[in-house]
């Protein structure tokens, strides 16, 4: 799939994220990168990538009684998007408020191509790995973590945790720059 296709998916997709958003401020902050995103797109590339998609069945298109179109995401358009979007993940490393996410895990041998893409990609996102199946990372990141766990459908067998305090502490701070 050409990029611009790959960018139209994802921002249909951003529909989806905005009934997600938790908060006001991340609904506009949503929907204003989108926007933005949508003016980069000439409309040639645009008709182009939405025919594409609608040739792979990622959208369909719904006539209006106007005489206007809607364009509507499937679910095969949404696992897609969410697979280009699980690709770019990244988690935003803002001032280090002092606490550590720690993230545990348990998966059965019958899931364990869950666990090894699990633990792959948080040690991608830049988690330290304690035991095997125990990380640690010193920024926020539950949504991102949520994100994954739930891709993989894996929930049940992951834990996470914030902590005050740990006995390796000035360790830690020495492998994530902390100090």
């Amino acid at each position: 799939m050409k990029p611009t296709t790959q960018k139209i998916l994802l921002l249909l997709f951003t529909g989806v994220a905005l009934s997600l958003s938790y908060t006001p401020r991340q609904y506009w902050r949503t929907l204003k990168s989108a926007s933005k995103e949508w003016k980069i797109i000439n409309k040639k590339d645009l008709r182009y990538g939405i025919n594409k998609l609608y040739e792979s069945k990622c959208v369909r298109k719904s006539k209006n009684k106007d005489g206007t179109v809607t364009i509507i995401i499937t679910d095969k358009g949404k696992l897609k998007a969410l697979t280009y979007h699980f690709e770019r993940m990244a988690i935003e490393k803002k001032n280090w408020d002092g606490k550590w996410r720690i993230i545990g895990f348990d998966v059965p041998e019958k899931v364990r191509w869950g666990r090894d893409a699990l633990r792959d990609k948080i040690k991608k996102l830049g988690f330290y790995e304690l035991q095997k199946s125990v990380f640690i990372f010193p920024y926020n990141c539950k949504n991102e973590i949520d994100f994954i766990i739930e891709f993989f459908e894996i929930r049940k067998y992951v834990r996470f945790g914030i902590l005050e305090t740990i006995d390796n502490e000035r360790h830690l701070k020495e492998i994530f720059k902390l100090t």
